[in-house]
């Protein structure tokens, strides 16, 4: 590991800033990662490919050091949808603004896949590779020849294997990451979280317990809009739409008379009350659109680049 670059101590400590991007390919633990770095939930997982679609920013403030995180979709490769293509236009468009690079791989692994990452890498930005995932390698001995291979393969400036669901690795993480950072004054206040509206956070949200309660029976081509978002004192209304391609994706999740749809409601409603603080009446329809996930325009007006 180097040491990292160099800073002037003769003023004391200076404020750092950076935009850091993390990036890789689908289901490596982009978006878990960031919630740990956050120290709270700001983007959603699932065990679904492409669940991250946007550029979720999360920040975090630590000491004289502010990090402003970009969680990336993950690179697609093997369709060509409007829709990935978007995505992909996410990840390179946010690789040409940041400071810092983490390439997230899983421990021990590296295919074709995360060498399409590697190759959009910009060179002229100090990238890190984050083993993830750590905690599933039995034999630490086993991942110093691919440690090895990895540094043939690009100028790291630091290998970080870690788990994201560990706490204390994100800690380590943040301490590697700061002396990187660019000395400038802070783009946040110091308790901010995320740029993310609330309103783009009930839909990520709603859409995530899509996710996870259909499994692999839903295609990814479905989304979530949000219809109505009305704050009236403690309590939070919010109408959110469901959109997919074809109706028996409609009534899968429906599910037998309704149940589907009301489970979805309310874990969502649940996660949404702790994470406004506030008492929340949640409406869900389900809609269908054929072909919006390969459609420009329906990608526009939901929000897609």
């Amino acid at each position: 590991m180097s040491e990292g670059p160099a800073s002037s101590t003769d003023a004391g400590p200076a404020r750092r800033c950076g935009l850091v991007a993390i990036v890789g390919r689908p289901n490596v633990g982009k978006s878990t990662l960031l919630n740990a770095l956050v120290g709270q939930k700001i983007s959603i997982t699932s065990n679904k490919a492409q669940t991250t679609r946007h550029r979720i920013t999360g920040i975090r403030t630590e000491g004289e050091s502010q990090f402003v995180f970009v969680d990336t979709p993950g690179f697609q490769t093997k369709h060509d949808a409007a829709m990935n293509r978007s995505l992909n236009r996410a990840v390179t468009s946010t690789l040409s603004d940041v400071d810092v690079v983490l390439l997230v791989v899983e421990a021990g692994r590296f295919g074709k896949e995360d060498e399409t990452v590697l190759a959009l890498l910009p060179a002229d930005k100090p990238a890190f590779l984050i083993a993830n995932k750590l905690d599933t390698i039995t034999r630490r001995a086993d991942l110093a020849p691919w440690l090895q291979s990895m540094q043939a393969k690009h100028a790291f400036a630091e290998f970080v294997p870690l788990s994201a669901t560990k706490p204390a690795d994100a800690a380590r993480l943040l301490g590697i990451v700061a002396p990187y950072l660019p000395e400038q004054e802070w783009l946040h206040d110091a308790d901010a979280l995320t740029d993310r509206s609330d309103r783009f956070l009930a839909a990520e949200i709603v859409r995530e317990k899509l996710f996870r309660l259909t499994g692999d029976e839903l295609p990814y081509t479905s989304t979530v809009v949000i219809d109505r978002f009305e704050e009236e004192g403690n309590l939070r209304r919010i109408a959110a739409t469901i959109v997919v391609e074809r109706d028996p994706h409609k009534a899968m999740i429906i599910g037998s008379g309704g149940e589907r749809l009301k489970r979805i409601g309310t874990e969502a409603r649940h996660e949404l009350e702790h994470l406004l603080d506030a008492k929340v009446f949640l409406e869900l329809w389900v809609k269908v659109r054929g072909g919006w996930a390969d459609d420009e325009a329906h990608l526009r007006s939901y929000g897609y680049d």
